[in-house]
């Protein structure tokens, strides 16, 4: 995913962005747009399901598992949870211009990503 992502209508990330450092996952994300790239559909995309923190949208016992899982994420990999804006970040320096978060039962949403 570093390297090649071959050419597909859509690209399907789930429980993987939250492994990496943001300059690793905008590498991933480059990928991800050079692969859906020349796709002839309309709706390609990038579909990510991961968590988004939200303190404030959230009940606390969602929020304390996600925090849990940053403190795990930055104990074994270089990743960690990330909110709205962070997510945000990323997908404007991989050169995407549009996403769509959809929060789904549990800790995890799903991301829409266009380019």
């Amino acid at each position: 995913m570093f390297e090649l992502i071959p050419p597909v209508d859509a690209v399907f990330l789930k429980w993987i962005m939250h492994n990496w450092r943001d300059e690793d996952c905008i590498k991933i994300l480059r990928k991800c747009k050079e692969a859906i790239a020349d796709s002839k559909i309309n709706g390609k995309k990038v579909i990510i399901v991961d968590m988004v923190v939200d303190e404030e949208k959230q009940a606390h016992e969602v929020t304390e598992t996600q925090l849990l899982m940053d403190v795990l994420m930055m104990a074994h990999y270089p990743g960690k949870e990330r909110t709205e804006k962070e997510w945000a970040k990323l997908f404007a320096a991989a050169a995407f211009k549009n996403y769509k978060i959809t929060p789904t039962l549990g800790v995890n949403s799903i991301i829409e990503v266009f380019p």
